[in-house]
């Protein structure tokens, strides 16, 4: 009974993704006619948002600033989350709730001094400005779960390396990174899927350099209305990639997400 309850909730679950995805192989009149599963596919939707705009260019920017903001939050992160779970103060508690009230602020509320700062410092309509502001972005949670990750660690491994004569450096990269890999590894994929969907900030910080598949998508909507099976084409390319990835590292999600939650 279980079974068939959850592949009934994951078949809901991905059937507005099916159905876009078949959209996509429509043409435009039976994309609105004919909401049926029954019809010929057809690949011009998917030829006209290739000849309109380069693909691959919105790809390679999603993929430079989506792995490149990972990187950065993850260098930021670990050592913050370190110093947070073994070397904690009576601010320790505060400063995370701070850090996580932050995800609670709107982006409107900031996109103004961001977007006069940016522009004022060249930043603008850059892969540089935006891995910034992504990293920033997904800088709270990666510092949360790598801390919650830490505080699972015995600390008497890493009394133990001290104790060996290791120093801070050494407990974090031989110690502490190689025993909370699967944390570290989760968390490392949730903020590349985060950063992945992320459209306020490429929508009014991009326009067309570093602009990435989140304003690709958003290219096809027009004063003339919405052409449903272009639209549906260009969100089936600018999902895949993020999915076929997602699926490739189920495995280690989970594997991170559980990860000291059996004792």
């Amino acid at each position: 009974m279980l079974t068939l309850l959850g592949w009934g909730v994951s078949l809901l679950i991905f059937f507005p993704i099916l159905w876009m995805a078949m959209t996509g192989f429509k043409t435009e009149a039976a994309a609105i006619a004919d909401p049926s599963f029954l019809f010929t596919p057809t690949l011009d939707s998917y030829s006209a948002v290739q000849a309109r705009a380069d693909y691959f260019k919105y790809a390679l920017n999603s993929v430079t600033v989506a792995f490149g903001s990972t990187l950065l939050a993850l260098l930021i992160g670990i050592p913050s989350a370190y110093s947070m779970a073994f070397l904690p103060t009576r601010r320790t508690k505060g400063t995370l709730l701070w850090m996580l009230s932050t995800k609670m602020l709107p982006p409107v509320g900031v996109l103004v001094p961001i977007y006069l700062l940016f522009r004022t410092t060249g930043l603008l309509d850059t892969r540089t400005g935006l891995i910034i502001v992504y990293t920033l972005m997904n800088l709270p949670i990666v510092v949360w779960m790598l801390y919650t990750f830490f505080k699972d660690l015995p600390r008497d491994i890493l009394e133990a390396g001290r104790m060996d004569g290791a120093s801070t450096f050494q407990e974090v990269v031989y110690l502490l990174m190689p025993l909370t890999l699967p944390g570290i590894a989760s968390t490392g994929l949730l903020s590349v899927i985060l950063s992945w969907n992320e459209a306020f900030w490429s929508l009014n910080l991009t326009s067309s350099n570093a602009a990435p598949l989140t304003a690709y998508i958003a290219s096809f909507s027009s004063p003339e209305g919405l052409f449903w099976a272009k639209l549906s084409a260009a969100s089936t390319m600018a999902i895949a990639p993020i999915l076929v990835f997602g699926w490739m590292t189920q495995k280690q999600m989970v594997r991170g997400l559980t990860f000291g939650a059996v004792k």
